[in-house]
């Protein structure tokens, strides 16, 4: 099973979106950034290493507020950990992704998300987290 930290990067009360490029798996989607939890790597660390790799910057990690599984069709599982981050520094760079925005939550629902964040995008969009 792959293991992926993901960041619900808030400012006020909007939050960071990230668009796949065309050559990455399931392309053009949509997603929250973040990447792959290496063996032996917590968590927080691989969030943290993951958000300065593809957005430039240096995050304060906060709770864990979602941790769910997901398994496509094609059967490939993954287990994806979201964490709360209201506190960062540097200025969010599009280093990896075809776009990235910051939408207000209840506009979440008007974007093609990855199949495995669907339903989280809608506990948020319905302000059941966050």
């Amino acid at each position: 099973m792959k293991r992926v930290a993901a960041a619900l990067i808030m400012r006020g009360r909007k939050i960071l979106i990230c668009q796949r490029t065309r050559h990455q798996s399931m392309p053009l989607k949509w997603e929250f950034p973040g990447g792959k939890i290496e063996p032996g790597e917590h968590p927080t660390d691989a969030l943290r290493r993951e958000l300065d790799e593809e957005l430039g910057i240096q995050a304060r990690i906060g709770d864990e507020v979602a941790r769910l599984q997901h398994k496509y069709g094609r059967g490939g599982t993954v287990e994806l950990r979201f964490f709360l981050v209201r506190e960062f520094k540097g200025e969010p760079e599009n280093r990896i992704f075809r776009d990235i925005q910051w939408v207000a939550r209840t506009r979440l629902a008007e974007f093609d998300f990855l199949e495995a964040d669907r339903e989280l995008v809608r506990e948020i969009a319905a302000g059941r987290i966050l």
